[in-house]
């Protein structure tokens, strides 16, 4: 390197350094004067953001979560920005190669980059996630997106996160689904799912564990409260190209069982042996809505917002979510119940609250020995309650008129006195009414303290077996993680709802209700750091922040963002001119239902040469209009998918589905006018799971010709290299076909990891159907290596669909 390239090198190392110094500054708009023309001119200014909150400070020295010897260090890490973490798709058909790449690669070559910040390594995989899946890098995000010399790890990133070969997931996150044990016959429920980092971690756990070409048995159901984050959620996992995913929108407290009872069965004409008459769940993940104040160094600007009566206010609410979940929850399953805060009042008082309701029917399990290098702290077995600046070891010490927002539940031993006319009593909501001052305890009360017992409540129940992960020990967020076993149905008053809470719908909301008026302004704050944030999986996040605010989908989306495009306009129509779609009883939701027109599934099968017995079409292919004329879209479901929907359909709908299964075929027509025999193209996020099955349609050609079709994206049939691939191109019929290069003999045998794309055949060209990165994606990874044979291969099709050549528009 000449002496410019040092300097260079060297300045753009010190641009770095500085820009690792900034990178939580927000910019202020300062009015100067210039004093060449005296004109006022607007220069931007730097203000830090501030990461001082005395409350913050005072709360956890209060609550001793962490030594006084490592305060400090603990403050430290939390004011410095998170470091970026992502995970390699373990059923990617790339996933060898990106691992290659990031160990023989970019440990390398980022490694001065590394040294010139401070720190040892600039990448490396987390050291307890299997496989070297996960990796953490010592850049934070904004310093990957910014910097030059970065550059190209950055689009490196971005490439492979939108074809869906990584995803981006703090590094604490990828922790609950480790220490779910999921199996691939599992049903499995994410009950506040958005925006899907999880979920699509659980899916990569399903497809990774089942027979290879084979789906799996299991499925998730990824269900989340909030429309617009649905519509993030379904964006996320639909990377995964996956037919076992149901997306739900529903209040986690008030997911359905679907329960189909023997009257009802017999009223419809419905078979008693259905495969399943109760919606109910091997393995449940409530990650519930939380102060988020683990995320500190992700989200800073709750430095500013956050009190401790965000804690407080959410607290019943996750011991609501969390016990539907176990509700739910079938004997002998495991649930996972966490938060991505380090506050007792949202963690240890809610596990201790639920295993006293459900007593020896849950137990808390001891995983210490899983995972072993992964640095946890066993949960704490006393705690305080702050309310309004006050410290409250026992609830007998809370005023009366403070009892409305700090609840016995709150307090380690969640000892209160007994129900009697003159004490204590719980409403019909499970909340506490305060007896009148000066009431006396009576025989068969429970005395919260004597003067003998010490000043703070200790709890008895193991709440060490719960597991806390601190900011500073392995340079991540904080989170917390209780792994509960259900061992037996739960008591019959908490599996059973109470008739009197289902009497008005204004019974059913009064928990909610019962967070109180001071934490609603706190909950509006909270909101944004409710799970995962929406920016933690979105790589450019600076280039799509007005298209992820307002969430407004685009046209070639999937079917659970059309909803939301259906939704706005018919909102918007005052005119009332276009109908609302109904789902059940769901309005603005498209429905579900199975496609059973023999015309359209006869014609898809004999043109792809797709035989029923080795990949069913039938009954497994749905859409979201009952109209065959007017349907755009065929989704694919797997056989477990397919039995939830059956059951919905018996118990009246009650599931309000946002998303379901596989994109599988499109309907296409073409402007070159020519008549075809089939009208439904196959999607490519389908493609790599109706691959193995289709005998038709498919042209082997060179790897000369497949990357130069990649790189124009349609060639005509004279320009191929071949003369025998203008023949066969010819030869196939006008409309969807798949395109598998083969610089040697056809491959004997074609499998869902054969490198493949889907095209368009069109009069003299052919066009391919996949996106542009999708293409890049290829190009790059078949650049890198010399392209296997004998039908070993890789499909690049992950991502979703092209709208296609000019000469092709989608119906």
């Amino acid at each position: 390197m000449g002496r410019g390239g040092r300097h260079r090198g060297r300045s753009q190392r010190k641009d770095f350094k500085e820009s690792r110094e900034n990178v939580w500054k927000r910019p202020k708009s300062d009015a100067t004067v210039d004093a060449s023309d005296n004109a006022v001119s607007e220069k931007p200014t730097w203000e830090p953001i501030v990461t001082v909150n005395p409350n913050f400070e005072d709360y956890y020295k209060g609550q001793g979560i962490v030594k006084a010897e490592e305060w400090n260090l603990f403050m430290e890490i939390l004011r410095k920005p998170l470091p970026a973490a992502f995970r390699v798709n373990s059923n990617s058909q790339f996933c060898d190669e990106i691992r290659s790449i990031l160990e023989n690669d970019f440990v390398k070559s980022l490694h001065a980059e590394a040294i010139e910040g401070g720190e040892l390594e600039a990448i490396k995989p987390l050291p307890w996630y299997p496989k070297n899946l996960a990796w953490h890098s010592n850049f934070s995000r904004k310093e990957i997106r910014k910097n030059q010399t970065l550059e190209r790890f950055h689009e490196f990133l971005k490439l492979e996160n939108e074809v869906g070969n990584i995803t981006r997931q703090e590094a604490v996150s990828m922790v609950p689904p480790l220490f779910l044990d999921v199996q691939p016959d599992h049903f499995v429920l994410d009950m506040c799912a958005a925006p899907g980092s999880k979920t699509f971690q659980l899916l990569e756990i399903i497809h990774e564990a089942s027979e290879p070409g084979s789906l799996p048995n299991g499925m998730v159901v990824a269900n989340d409260v909030d429309f617009k984050r649905s519509n993030l959620l379904i964006h996320q996992t639909k990377r995964m190209c996956t037919s076992n995913l149901i997306v739900t929108n529903h209040e986690g407290q008030q997911f359905p069982g679907c329960r189909l009872n023997k009257s009802r069965a017999s009223e419809k004409g419905l078979s008693e042996d259905m495969p399943i008459n109760q919606l109910s769940f091997d393995r449940v993940l409530c990650d519930v809505p939380c102060s988020g104040d683990g995320t500190l160094r992700k989200a800073p600007d709750i430095w500013r917002k956050w009190n401790s009566g965000m804690g407080n206010g959410l607290h019943s609410l996750q011991i609501i979510l969390a016990m539907r979940g176990l509700s739910l929850l079938k004997v002998g399953g495991r649930m996972i119940y966490s938060t991505c805060s380090m506050n007792p009042i949202e963690d240890e008082a809610v596990v201790a609250e639920i295993l006293r309701r459900c007593g020896s029917s849950v137990e808390l399990l001891d995983v210490s020995d899983k995972l072993p290098e992964l640095i946890r702290r066993p949960g704490v077995k006393k705690w305080k309650v702050r309310d309004k600046g006050g410290w409250f070891t026992s609830y007998k010490d809370v005023p009366q008129n403070r009892r409305g927002g700090v609840l016995v539940s709150m307090f380690p031993s969640g000892k209160n006195l007994k129900d009697s006319t003159e004490t204590t009593q719980k409403n019909e909501n499970g909340d506490v009414n305060s007896c009148e001052d000066g009431c006396k305890e009576t025989e068969n009360s429970v005395v919260d303290a004597t003067p003998d017992e010490p000043a703070e409540e200790v709890s008895d129940l193991p709440l060490e077996r719960c597991m806390r992960i601190m900011p500073h020990d392995q340079n991540t967020g904080g989170f917390f993680i209780a792994v509960l076993h259900k061992v037996s149905p739960l008591p019959e008053f908490q599996e059973k709802p109470n008739p009197k809470r289902n009497s008005s719908t204004k019974n059913a909301n009064s928990t909610e209700k019962s967070l109180g008026k001071e934490s609603e302004k706190e909950l509006v704050t909270v909101d944004a750091v409710l799970d995962e944030s929406a920016v933690e999986n979105v790589i450019e996040a600076d280039s799509n922040n007005e298209k992820e605010e307002s969430l407004e989908p685009e046209k070639k989306n999937t079917e659970g963002e059309s909803i939301a495009e259906d939704k706005e306009a018919n909102s918007s129509n005052a005119g009332g001119k276009r109908k609302v779609p109904m789902q059940g009883k769901w309005k603005g939701f498209d429905p579900v239902v199975f496609l059973k027109d023999e015309t359209v599934v006869n014609g898809i099968k004999e043109f792809y040469g797709i035989k029923d017995e080795s990949f069913p079409l039938y009954g497994h292919l749905v859409a979201r209009n009952s109209d065959t004329s007017s349907v755009k879209r065929i989704y694919y479901v797997s056989k477990s998918v397919k039995e939830v929907l059956q059951l919905n359909f018996a118990v009246g709908q009650q599931l309000k589905i946002a998303s379901v299964g596989l994109k599988m075929f499109e309907r296409q027509s073409s402007k070159e006018g020519t008549s075809k025999p089939c009208s439904f193209r196959i999607s490519s996020e389908g493609l790599p799971v109706i691959l193995p099955y289709i005998t038709k349609q498919i042209l082997y050609i060179p790897m000369a010709d497949f990357k130069h079709l990649l790189e124009q994206n349609s060639i005509k049939f004279l320009d191929f290299v071949n003369p025998q691939v203008v023949q066969k191109a010819t030869d196939l019929v006008v409309g969807s076909c798949v395109v598998i290069p083969s610089d040697g003999e056809e491959p004997v045998k074609v499998d869902a990891s054969t490198i493949a794309i889907s095209c368009w055949r069109g009069t003299n060209s052919l066009a391919v159907m996949v996106t542009a990165a999708d293409c890049q994606e290829l190009l790059q990874r078949l650049a890198e290596k010399t392209p296997k044979t004998e039908g070993s291969s890789v499909n690049g099709s992950n991502g979703g669909d092209s709208d296609g050549p000019q000469a092709m528009e989608t119906a």
